[in-house]
């Protein structure tokens, strides 16, 4: 028995919640595979010239192929993480619906696009800047603003394709 005990109040935690991480990581997967999907079928439409999984692997590797292996495993966990993120939201809210879930993919999708876009080619070992041009070692193009170096559609589709992500996960979770 202590000799000195004060009675602590109840503090509020942070995460007074508890996810399902198993539904979390399978839809996680799937909402994955459709955004992926998504940004593929406006590649090879011709829509878009980016590709997540290149972008991603090239930070690794300037071997073409592997490039795309290594960015396809990394994008695929990036958006199961993406997913304990959301589902974290959708339990601290006690709701989980398309139109939350569609809110929360709008907010990544531009945050990718206004936010991180533009500071990439000072992330990316291999991207050129706008301000520097290529070099021997850095020879992607810079993205721009909301990407539009990589076509006038490249917004609207990554948009797009967040928002259907995150609605699935609303939906499906």
């Amino acid at each position: 028995m202590p000799v000195f005990a004060l009675p602590m109040p109840a503090l509020p935690t942070l995460f007074s919640f508890s996810i399902r991480l198993g539904d979390a990581l399978l839809w996680g997967l799937f909402a994955t595979g459709v955004l992926t999907l998504v940004m593929a079928a406006s590649q090879g439409l011709g829509w878009s010239r980016m590709s997540f999984p290149f972008m991603i692997g090239s930070v690794f590797t300037t071997r073409r192929p592997r490039a795309m292996a290594l960015g396809f495993i990394a994008h695929v966990l990036f958006g199961c993480v993406f997913a304990l993120l959301y589902v974290a939201m959708f339990e601290r809210w006690q709701e989980a619906s398309w139109w939350l879930g569609g809110l929360l993919g709008s907010y990544h999708g531009l945050f990718i696009l206004i936010a991180i876009m533009p500071v990439l080619p000072v992330l990316h070992p291999h991207m050129a800047s706008r301000q520097h041009g290529p070099t021997p070692t850095r020879q992607l193009e810079p993205p721009g603003f909301l990407a539009l170096n990589y076509g006038r559609s490249t917004p609207v589709v990554t948009l797009l394709a967040h928002v259907v992500y995150g609605m699935l996960l609303g939906v499906l979770y």
